[in-house]
């Protein structure tokens, strides 16, 4: 794992060369985000947005990696886990079929954060109120094959 800061707060990168690898990787952010938080979750189709997430699921006690899903046709997937002995909601949400600002507000968004969340989600880039709400985002670039660079920036 390769850390650096930035101006806005930390920025975390690692590259990973496998699924299996990008799992590990949500294994170890799992440590250093906390509740509460909105994270947008940035990358093309199959980049491995939900491959982190099972990742960060293991390791929050909440799932076992094969259980967790993408959530692209039920848009929310919840799990329970534990973050420092305390009980943590994880939130997975899939918000690219959504057409508008309205449809966004059907979730229940401001429901969701609370003191206890984790809430993920995938192509929330696409909402501005989203956008104003998240505590930072993690980007999922590929660079050729199964390699993947990971890059966190937490405001």
């Amino acid at each position: 794992m390769v850390a650096t800061e930035s101006l806005a707060g930390k920025t975390h990168t690692f590259t990973t060369e496998s699924g299996v690898g990008t799992v590990e990787v949500g294994r170890k952010l799992a440590g250093i985000l906390h509740p509460p938080q909105l994270l947008l979750l940035k990358g093309d189709l199959g980049a491995g947005k939900t491959t982190l997430v099972k990742g960060i699921a293991a390791a929050l006690g909440a799932a076992d990696p094969d259980e967790v899903t993408s959530p692209t046709f039920t848009l929310l997937h919840e799990y329970e886990g534990t973050w420092e002995g305390k009980l943590v909601r994880l939130l997975h949400l899939d918000v690219y079929r959504l057409e508008g600002e309205r449809q966004l507000e059907t979730l229940g968004i401001d429901d969701l954060l609370t003191d206890d969340a984790l809430v993920l989600v995938e192509w929330g880039e696409k909402f501005a109120s989203l956008k104003k709400r998240a505590t930072g985002e993690i980007r999922i670039e590929s660079k050729g094959g199964d390699t993947r660079k990971i890059t966190v920036e937490l405001k």
